[in-house]
């Protein structure tokens, strides 16, 4: 089992890639939070867009758990 402290640090960028890679989609933009909806799942996200930031581990881990992966499929998809 992966721990906490073994996720990477990634940019939001690269975190909608992930998302993308499973069906999700960009649906909109508020401000610095980009909204992603999966239409086979219904599955709905917002990810923080802040230029030059990493995504905080926690925000990191809330996310995966949002659309219904485990840490390990994550990283694979990586």
């Amino acid at each position: 089992m992966v721990s906490f402290s073994q996720l990477p640090n990634l940019k939001a960028k690269q975190l909608v890639r992930v998302l993308e890679k499973i069906g999700f989609v960009v649906v909109r933009q508020k401000g610095s939070h980009v909204i992603l909806v999966n239409e086979k799942s219904k599955l709905r996200t917002v990810v923080p867009v802040h230029t030059g930031e990493t995504i905080r581990k926690s925000l990191l881990m809330e996310i995966i758990k949002q659309v219904n992966l485990t840490v390990e499929n994550f990283l694979e998809l990586l």
